[in-house]
This record gives C-alpha cells, structure tokens and sequence, in this order.
C-alpha cells in the first residue's frame, strides 16, 4: 500500500518512508489436514520468512490471510480473520525428549504441525466457509497464515518496554502513518509505502523489489504535469527513510554487539550502517538525518554488525535499485527479532512518530 499528501504549493521533492507489513509465520499448504490415528487434526504448514522456530510452541493461534471463493460466476476476494484462539503447536514432553535443553534441531514438517480439532470429518475450509457466511464448494484458492492471538502488553518496572507479536515491521509501520496524518508538507510530497513480503525477499509484484514505488512515483509527477527531465530533478532533491527495526543490546549476551555501535532500548531512533551496503546509510543521507534529530532535539544512535557477523538486509537498497533517491535505514531498537513475541521500548515510538512528523512537515 502506497499513501500521500501533496502541499498545497509546488512541490520540489519526495519525503518518503517504507516499511514492511509481514512478519516471519508458518503459511498454511494446500490440501493441509493430516489426521492422526483418529485423534486430531493438524494442518500441514510451511515457514514463512526467518522465524526463531522454538518461539511458537504452546502458544494461542488463530488464521488470517486472504480466500477467493465464486459468487454469481464472479471470483470474489475476501479477507478473513478469525478472532479466536484456535491452534496451537505442541510441544513434546521433557520426559520424552530429554535432550531438548541441549540443543535441538527443529524439524518445520514434523515439529511444527498445529493441531486444530479432534473432530476427524472436519477439513479447514469447513471452518472457514462458516466464518464467511458461504459454502464450502465456493472456495476456490486462499493465501492464510496462522498468527500469535497474544496482545501487546506494556511492562517494565517502569512501565518502559513493549512486548507484543510483530513489532518487526508494524512498529515503523504504525509511526510512519502516524507520522503522515499529522503533518501538512510545506515544499515536499509526502509518502508512505507499507510493501509485503520482505521476509522472503521482497520479490513479488507487491514487495520492495517490484516497479510498485517507481510507477507510482511516475504517475504523481504526471498528475502534476511533470515531463521526465522535470521528474528527474525532483527525485534527486529527494529523501527515502527505511525503515526497520533493528537489534537492541541484549542483556543477556552483549558480545553480540559492535564494540562502539551499541543501540539501546529507550534511547532514540537507530541509525543503520554496512560497509557492504546491505543498508543505504551514506554520507549525505546520514548528515540529513542527524541534522533533522538535533534541529528537532530527537535522540539518536548508530548500529553496526559485529565485523565477524554476518547481519540481515531490509527494503532500502532493494527499493532504491528501482529509483534513484538518496536513502537512509533507520529502525526502532529491539529485542528477539523473529521471535513469535518480540521487546521494543515504549518511549522510541513517541520519538519515532514525531521524527516522522518533522520528516514530513518539510
């Protein structure tokens, strides 16, 4: 999803931010019931994108995603989210695997199967032809995940951190739009784009790596009767914030970190760097950056990998090789990325949502 707002006056440059809107879950196959000696019936998953694996055990599932069913000889789309806990993926008993503090090496066709109900009969799309008020000969196709049920809390002695499911990406995410609706741009378009599928690599018509951002891009300065030596200029006097989190001290085993770049939770918007330009931090971009936080007195500080680590990758070099705009990667600190629940502090999103405010407001 790609959303604007264009300043009243002529514009002479793009501020924008993306994020991502997936998180690493276990998709669900096709024809996925499995019936096990008549006593339940599990669902045949896939990983979906880079999970901590053991995080997903005993925890309260439920199924969202997308089902296309016939109507009236139409296909019809429909989203479909089940508000209720309904799988969970079990755990094998110590008294059964003695070894499993040792070590283990989890198998996703045999560990990570979710049950789903002792009633044999029952097939998935029963269940969900009941949720959507159709029968079940009308589905033709789906594309469902299953998700933690677990809800956000705040804790901390403090009250300081969050803990919730999928703070990578929806936490930038969230304060990039909160960002949008807040601000009135003075000389710059403001935009937002939320791609999919950057955990598994951004490669689809709806990801980073698609001509999404630059057709749209294209159309805007058409709308505004820009021609392309016109639309060139303008893209070189832009500005694209990428932003995903990124991986805050851990407590328990600081040697992770880089020996002088090392993020905190509650201690302001990260700033990414790689020598191998898996982020697209430069000179320029980080300049602009950090003038912005000390003009708007917004805390900041720097992530590098260990140089014996090798680190992830994210959606700004992969969306800046379709256009051309100084870019810089940015993210909020925080704990246990990929885990089915992750930690972030509560005081870096306020920072983050006025930071994206001021972006925008230029």
């Amino acid at each position: 999803m790609i959303c604007f707002r264009i300043p009243d006056k002529k514009a002479d440059g793009f501020h924008l931010i993306a994020s991502h809107t997936d998180s690493p879950s276990f998709k669900i196959k096709t024809n996925p019931e499995i019936t096990v000696e008549k006593a339940y019936v599990k669902l045949n998953v896939e990983k979906y994108g880079g999970m901590i694996m053991s995080s997903w055990f005993d925890r309260p599932l439920s199924i969202a995603g997308r089902v296309f069913y016939e109507e009236d000889g139409k296909i019809v789309s429909e989203l479909l989210h089940i508000k209720r806990n309904l799988l969970v993926i079990p755990n094998l008993a110590i008294h059964m695997n003695r070894e499993i503090n040792q070590g283990y090496n989890y198998n996703p066709q045999v560990d990570l199967l979710p049950i789903l109900t002792q009633e044999e009969d029952m097939t998935l799309y029963d269940l969900i032809a009941k949720e959507l008020g159709i029968q079940k000969e009308q589905i033709l196709s789906d594309e469902l995940f299953l998700y933690v049920r677990q809800s956000g809390t705040i804790l901390g002695a403090d009250k300081e951190w969050i803990l919730s499911p999928r703070l990578d990406d929806l936490q930038c995410a969230y304060a990039a739009l909160q960002g949008i609706l807040g601000a009135m741009p003075q000389d710059k378009i403001a935009l937002c784009a939320f791609f999919d599928n950057e955990e598994v690599g951004s490669g689809t018509k709806q990801g980073a790596d698609s001509d999404f951002l630059e057709v749209t891009l294209e159309r805007l300065c058409m709308a505004l009767g820009l021609d392309a030596q016109e639309r060139y200029c303008i893209y070189s006097n832009s500005l694209l914030l990428s932003a995903d989190n990124a991986h805050a001290l851990h407590p328990n085993h600081p040697e992770k970190c880089d020996l002088t770049n090392r993020p905190k939770m509650n201690r302001g918007i990260v700033l990414k760097y790689h020598g191998a330009q898996k982020y697209t931090t430069d000179g320029y971009s980080s300049a602009f950056f950090i003038k912005l936080c000390k003009d708007n007195n917004i805390p900041y500080q720097t992530f590098l990998n260990r140089s014996d680590l090798a680190g992830g990758s994210t959606l700004g070099n992969i969306s800046t090789a379709h256009v051309s705009i100084p870019s810089v990667d940015i993210g909020f600190a925080q704990l246990a990325m990929h885990s089915a629940v992750e930690t972030a502090g509560r005081w870096d999103l306020d920072s983050g949502i006025e930071l994206f405010t001021r972006f925008f407001q230029m």
